[in-house]
């Protein structure tokens, strides 16, 4: 099958591309640039794409079968926030850009569409128990906001022969392959230098996890799936605990930061998508990709 991606040179689409890759399936990146001949374990193409919604971009979905977009304009390094002083520019472009690339996928001929959402659908939820996806989403920033419009517009799309789904994703963690960036990087620089760190704790799941879910909804009975939105988180990590792993692989002694008291309202209930066979690596695989990143 012929897959275009946007945004998948990112830390999340490089996990993506390269699970694609791995099953035999052909690549196109969407983007506004090629991406390096080295990022990949295997050869892709690149097609011109951007998220300006007044933009033709038929071309780009010639002969695709699936789309997953995973593309997001906003300030370097923020999200929540990344509009900076231009609102109507960040919806414009997130949340118009987005409906048109659908829009263009569905007109194409494109099988199945996949949108990758987030957590900050949800916004602040009452109560301590596990956030679902029934729950009633109040997002309080604007991306949030910009991310849940984004799926309701692509799932009133779903019909015969378009089959849609949205992946509401925590904190992502790790790296696509030995020696590529991570978020943590900072983190553990700090950590390994002695630098005070400040407690904090989130909801994360690893990249490769992330892409396992993109291949189910590509994979699946449409009947399963479509129209539908999914929580995709795996760990409720605290730095604490997170440099507890790192301590024991690198063998530093500098003091751990002090756990965060009260998380009891920050983990997503992914039994959704648990029951079609989606199946988080948890700590093992935690303990096993902060070593991979430590000698990275």
């Amino acid at each position: 099958m012929r897959a275009l991606v946007s945004g998948g040179t990112g830390q999340v689409g490089c996990f993506i591309v390269e699970d694609l890759l791995s099953q035999g399936h052909q690549v196109t990146i969407g983007g506004r640039t090629a991406p390096p001949a080295e990022l990949f374990s295997r050869p892709v193409e690149h097609t011109p794409m951007t998220l300006d919604p007044g933009r033709e971009q038929a071309g780009a979905f010639d002969a695709i079968d699936w789309f997953i977009h995973g593309a997001f304009d906003h300030l370097p390094g923020k999200y929540r926030g990344g509009e900076g002083d231009d609102p109507e520019g960040f919806r414009a472009r997130n949340l118009e850009g987005s409906v048109r690339l659908f829009e263009t996928a569905r007109a194409a001929g494109v099988g199945r569409c996949v949108f990758l959402s987030s957590r900050a659908v949800y916004g602040p939820q009452p109560g301590s128990a596990l956030v679902s996806e029934t729950a009633q989403p109040q997002p309080d920033t604007l991306y949030g906001t910009v991310k849940l419009e984004a799926e309701r517009a692509l799932a009133a799309m779903a019909g015969p022969g378009f089959v849609t789904a949205s992946l509401r994703i925590t904190g992502v963690y790790g790296a696509a392959r030995p020696g590529q960036p991570h978020k943590w990087q900072q983190l553990f620089s700090d950590y390994l230098s002695g630098r005070p760190i400040k407690p904090r704790a989130g909801t994360e799941v690893h990249g490769g996890d992330v892409a396992c879910a993109v291949r189910m909804m590509l994979d699946l009975d449409p009947d399963a799936v479509t129209g539908m939105a999914f929580n995709v988180s795996d760990l409720l990590l605290d730095r604490h605990d997170l440099l507890a792993v790192l301590r024991e692989i690198s063998g530093c002694r500098h003091p751990l930061p002090a756990p965060v008291a009260d998380t009891a309202s920050w983990q997503m209930d992914t039994r959704r998508l648990r029951a079609l066979g989606w199946s988080p690596g948890g700590r093992p695989l935690l303990a096993k990709a902060v070593r991979a990143m430590y000698r990275g």
